[in-house]
């Protein structure tokens, strides 16, 4: 195609010239932030927040390193190489109008494993002030069954036992604090942009288990150099489709190898608790709170928990997206009621929020016919989600003698989801990293479908209350005998009288 331009920093200026740019110079800009786990939700979330900061504050401090941690990340870590850290954000409006944005927040970039030393010396360096991480919630390497962190992990006997060439993020940390209290350098802020309900906590708790035995003279100066503050994160951002670098291409002339597209949308809810000095997201629209776990549950009890039910219903049926999943009327009707019945008695503390306004709006995120989130992508390691999107309400509903019925429903689905074919017969693509125990309880529980609760570090001892397993034993036979869609419509019925 005639007429293209690569994207990188030399011709930034002449891309400027057809989409919105950064206007600061990158040159100048130190790295204060390294994050680890450089995929789309943080270059649509806080790099898009530190970009807007660095364009209209001038501060120069506030750079962000972006640090690939494993081995399949070599093609983000390439891509931003080869862009000098820049790329497209595109932000699809709901009637259909495309923004478009140059980022140049990311002003380096690291691959682990190319080079373990140069990034543990990059954590341990007096310019860094803040480590955050989209590492995913199975990232944290904890287990639901014992509640505490998986020591039987192969990759943390390797980092106790190679402390130099580290392969987590708990290897990697432990290393870099210790060169700076050897050096005497202060500690740093270690803020987690996960969906995770203290998301702040947990990091705090999973680093600090996995130095009691790798490092244990570390702990006490941690507890006095490090801050942990939780923050709530949201903003749909699906995979790139191969279509969004060629729709990129055609009507803007810019060749990006991998721009993020995200919902117009976005949300960052933070407590302000950071030992070594913080930017000013204040001032382009994050939140800093006292307390934000009133925030970070509403959000992954249903916006999260929403992803998941539309995902694995719409799944069996045969769509491919989200938005395709809540234009089933009767599907959007069940989440509403699944939201209104059995999540909304567990939600307290909103203060400010209007809960009714929220969940409306959720329903016209996820019915955005222009992001085309992948259902693919939303049921990814679903067995590290459930437990932290559906399972808290499950449990606080069977505490409170609630309803659980749309939920068991939820979880019966997918049992058989696990089974690895929806109602079509069409194979699933399944990726998760427990999928073997997870068919082979689906596998169980078509003889006896309590058997897929079995799974302890999941499910804990959901398998022992009695009125949860009668729920989801009659979903799981209801939708073996009926299919997703027949179900859906009895449950939505059933409310009604």
């Amino acid at each position: 195609m005639e007429n293209t331009i690569k994207l990188n920093q030399q011709n930034l200026a002449v891309i400027a010239k057809k989409v919105s740019c950064p206007t600061y110079n990158r040159s100048n800009i130190k790295t204060g932030i390294i994050h680890v786990g450089i995929g789309g939700f943080h270059r649509a979330h806080e790099a898009f927040y530190t970009d807007q900061l660095l364009h209209d504050e001038s501060v120069t401090e506030w750079g962000i390193c972006g640090i690939a941690l494993l081995d399949f990340d070599a093609k983000i870590y390439n891509t931003l190489k080869e862009q000098d850290g820049l790329y497209t954000l595109i932000i699809k409006e709901l009637d259909g109008k495309l923004t478009k944005r140059v980022i140049g927040s990311i002003v380096d970039y690291l691959y682990a494993p190319e080079n373990p030393l140069k990034v543990i010396e990059k954590m341990a360096s007096v310019d860094t002030k803040i480590i955050t991480l989209t590492i995913t919630e199975g990232g944290y390497n904890y287990n639901e069954a014992t509640k505490a962190f998986d020591f039987t992990n192969p990759l943390i006997h390797h980092d106790l036992e190679n402390p130099e060439a580290p392969k987590t993020i708990f290897g990697y940390l432990t290393a870099a604090l210790k060169l700076r209290k050897e050096r005497g350098l202060a500690g740093f802020t270690l803020q987690s942009c996960d969906n995770i309900q203290g998301n702040g906590h947990m990091a705090k708790n999973m680093l600090l288990s996995y130095v009691e035995k790798a490092a244990p003279e570390l702990v006490t100066w941690i507890a006095k150099n490090v801050s942990f503050p939780n923050a709530m994160v949201d903003r749909i951002t699906p995979a790139t489709s191969p279509s969004d670098i060629t729709n990129l291409l055609e009507t803007s002339g810019i060749e990006d190898a991998w721009p993020v597209v995200c919902e117009p949308f976005k949300q960052w809810v933070i407590e302000d608790d950071f030992i070594a000095g913080r930017p000013a997201w204040e001032k382009v629209g994050a939140q800093f709170v006292e307390d934000v776990v009133p925030f970070e549950k509403m959000k992954l009890s249903l916006l999260n928990a929403g992803h998941s039910v539309l995902g694995i219903l719409g799944d069996l049926i045969g769509y491919a997206t989200i938005d395709e999943s809540v234009h089933n009327p009767e599907i959007k009707k069940f989440l509403k009621n699944y939201m209104n019945i059995e999540v909304t008695p567990t939600l307290a503390g909103l203060e400010g929020v209007n809960l009714n306004a929220y969940k409306d709006s959720l329903l016209e995120r996820f019915g955005n016919i222009y992001i085309k989130d992948q259902i693919d992508r939303i049921c990814s390691e679903s067995s590290a989600k459930f437990p932290i999107f559906i399972l808290p309400t499950v449990n606080k509903q069977l505490e409170n003698n609630g309803s659980v019925d749309f939920a068991a429903f939820v979880i019966a689905a997918w049992a058989i989801y696990s089974l690895g074919s929806n109602e079509k017969g069409q194979p699933l693509l399944i990726k998760d990293a427990m999928k073997t125990i997870l068919n082979e309880k689906a596998l169980a529980a078509k003889e006896n479908p309590a058997a897929f609760l079995e799974i302890a570090s999941i499910f804990g001892n959901l398998k022992d209350n009695e009125a949860f397993v009668k729920a989801y034993t009659s979903a799981y036979n209801n939708i073996v005998t009926n299919g997703i869609e027949k179900c859906v419509i009895a449950m939505n019925n059933s409310v009604l009288k």
